[in-house]
This record gives C-alpha cells, structure tokens and sequence, in this order.
C-alpha cells in the first residue's frame, strides 16, 4: 500500500491547515529549510561575486506580471508575435549571458508550452518544471538564483487543468518506483480542498507559492522590497487561457 494513502485525514502542518502557524509539517520543513541554507548561500555568494541582478528591460514587477498576461492573450487568440522575431539574432543575443524578466514554476505536463502560453522567445522567462509544480530544495534554489543573480521580476506557479500528479495524489494508489515521492508536497492542497481536482490544483499552486514566500529568503526579501512579484496561476489545457489566483 502507497504509505501516503493511510493518512489522508491527518493535518499536514502547513500554511493551510494552521492558518500560518507552520509552513509545513516537520519533515517537509526540515527537508526544505536544511537544504535551502546551502541553496541560500550559493546564490549569495553569486550575487556578491557578479554585478547586481538586472532583469533585461526595467519592467516593475507588476509590468513583467502584465507581459506575461499580455502574451497568454495573444496565445489564446492565435497572434503569436514571438514565433515571427529572428532566432539568428536571439541566439546570438543570449550566447553569453542570460537576462529574463519573469521565472515561472510550471508542471512538466508536455501539454504546458510555458514560452507559447505567454508569447515569449528564448530569453525571456525562466522555466523550472516538475510535475505537480511543487517546490523541493532544488526547485527553490533554482528560483532563487533566477531572483538574486538574473533579475527576475516575477515568479509565476502554474497549476493546470486535468494535472496527472494533483489527480493520482488525491486517488492515493500505489504508484511504481519513486513517483509516490511526488504525494507528499500535494496533500496539504487535498487536506485543503477535499477531492474536488480542479479545487486541489487551485489550492496546491497558491500553497507553493506561499512556501516559496516564505521559506526562501531570498524571494522573501525581494518581495518585501518591492522588486519581486509572486502569484499563483492556473493554466486551462483546453481554452489556453491563464488565470491569476488570488
């Protein structure tokens, strides 16, 4: 029996189920927090060592968001600009160096074109993907070296319809090999919603968001001094609109 399906009941200790009294339950915080100090330190230590972070335009952090839902809508109504720009030029443009305006966690559902859905070429967003969304040691770092070393002004988690991982997390079946480890993460969002998937995938992205806001300490501080936005957001596979969560 999948170990994760025998406590589907139990409080998860996070954010959503103690209204902000913990992030997570010990385990996850302990697997977050002790990775995150070296995480932490590696982006500090890039960040000293190069010249401040600056993203490739001087959008604010509301603007980037406001790109990126500029592009969804050309997506959605089929008049995608960024197909027509020169590859040549963009290659060579970004060969040394690299300078997006917005980092997005997305699913690795191969159905989620992140650069399609919001009309960007090479360059422009920075994509971390793993199924489910969810943020791990790794994942968090990554992001943050997108905020403390690239610029990035802001941080989009993208749920999406009908998602394979929040839908085997919430039927708790035995999974093969190490697809289970995806369980964990997720149930606070089925704690939260019930068995209601499109309720889950909802709760789930705006759930790492907040851990994202709150557990690295590098996307905090950017957030608080106004240079960083980080929202949740859900991706419809069927109609190719996004949706900010609130």
């Amino acid at each position: 029996m999948n170990p994760f399906a025998q406590h589907q009941s139990m409080p998860c200790g996070c954010v959503a189920c103690t209204d902000g009294a913990q992030l997570a339950a010990p385990s996850r915080r302990h697997f977050l927090c002790g990775s995150l100090a070296a995480a932490g330190m590696l982006a500090s230590a890039a960040v000293s060592s190069s010249t401040p972070a600056a993203a490739q335009s001087t959008l604010t952090p509301d603007e980037a968001l406001q790109a990126m839902m500029d592009g969804n809508k050309r997506f959605v109504d089929g008049r995608l600009q960024s197909l027509n720009e020169d590859l040549s030029i963009l290659k060579a443009r970004t060969a040394e160096k690299q300078e997006p305006f917005a980092a997005v966690l997305s699913c690795a559902d191969s159905r989620v074109p992140v650069e399609y859905v919001f009309d960007q070429s090479i360059g422009h967003l920075f994509v971390v993907r793993v199924a489910g969304n969810v943020t791990t040691p790794e994942i968090t770092a990554s992001l943050e070296y997108g905020v403390a070393v690239l610029g990035v002004k802001a941080l989009l988690v993208l749920g999406h319809s009908n998602c394979g991982a929040v839908k085997a997390t919430i039927e708790g079946k035995s999974v093969p090999g190490q697809i289970g480890a995806l369980y964990a993460p997720i149930w606070p969002a089925v704690n939260m919603a019930g068995n209601d998937l499109d309720a889950v995938i909802d709760a789930n992205a705006k759930i790492q968001a907040t851990l994202l806001s709150r557990t690295s300490t590098i996307i905090a501080q950017a957030s608080k001094e106004g240079k960083l936005k980080v929202v949740a957001g859900r991706y419809d596979i069927a109609t190719g609109a996004v949706s900010l969560l609130v």
